[in-house]
């Protein structure tokens, strides 16, 4: 059992939860995530690490609320305890330094780009971050990721910020007016990094993408998070989450995301009538 030190909504529909887990805190590197079960009856759902804490013994993640667990994750407080709690896993980010670098993030993405952002900066690069929301208040972490960055732009819908741009036009405006961008990490909902990935292209510019297919054990050994990377087969877990955006089969990825929709709904409704634990 792994102990909530920390569970609050930051911003509409989003949550941060803090586990107590030292071994994990130890070994956490940018890009990695772990595999979590809100209770005994939950399923077992990827988290990709936002933050730790090595002396505390923490580590920190940050979920949109979309299906039955993570509902069941947003209503859990500190003290309460957790049955699954499993990681570092997944390959880290490959850190060095590369020149310019942009990080591109939305939702849960904000703060999955954080570690990244701060590595990255570490090692040398120029940063370069853009963060894309749908109105001004669902931004958070705006603070901790402009410690971390040279420049950074904020796209909002409701044109709250200089810019209401979707995420593929900002980055057009970026790239154009910056003299050289060297690497791109982009992370969010599916279709944030497909179009990232569509926006880069045409530049040769590389793109890194941390892709979010279903999952189940985390290992390798399930097979449910496989995804066709430069015509290939890789699994998500072990392989990645990092993949090249512009060899991703993106409609293939879209296909396969959806394939419990319908059950997730059901699974919900059920829950919510109280009908399963």
């Amino acid at each position: 059992m792994a102990k909530i030190l920390l569970r609050e909504r930051l911003v509409p529909n989003i949550h941060i939860l803090e586990v107590y887990s030292p071994d994990i805190a130890r070994k956490c590197k940018p890009g990695q995530f772990v595999i979590i079960m809100p209770d005994e009856h939950g399923e077992r759902i990827p988290l990709t690490i936002a933050d730790w804490d090595r002396k505390k013994g923490s580590v920190t993640s940050v979920f949109m609320v979309v299906g039955t667990s993570t509902h069941k994750l947003s209503i859990l407080k500190a003290g309460d305890e957790i049955p699954v709690f499993v990681g570092p896993l997944g390959r880290p980010s490959e850190i060095k330094k590369y020149g310019t670098v942009l990080c591109a993030g939305g939702c849960f993405g904000i703060a999955a780009i954080y570690p990244l952002a701060r590595a990255l900066k570490k090692a040398g690069n120029k940063v370069i971050t853009v963060l894309d929301v749908k109105a001004n208040y669902l931004l958070y972490w705006e603070d901790k990721l402009r410690a971390e960055s040279d420049l950074l732009f904020i796209s909002a819908r409701d044109s709250f910020y200089d810019c209401k741009d979707y995420i593929p036009r900002t980055l057009k405006n970026i790239m154009k007016k910056e003299s050289e961008i060297h690497r791109v990490h982009s992370i969010g909902c599916t279709y944030l990094m497909s179009t990232c990935s569509e926006a880069t292209k045409p530049y040769g510019i590389k793109t890194i993408v941390s892709l979010n297919p279903i999952m189940v054990d985390g290992t390798g050994m399930c097979g449910a998070c496989r995804v066709t990377v430069d015509g290939k087969t890789k699994f998500a877990c072990v392989d990645g989450p990092d993949f090249d955006g512009h060899l991703v089969d993106w409609e293939e990825l879209f296909s396969r995301r959806k394939s419990y929709f319908e059950d997730e709904i059901q699974s919900l409704c059920y829950w919510e009538k109280k009908e399963f634990p």
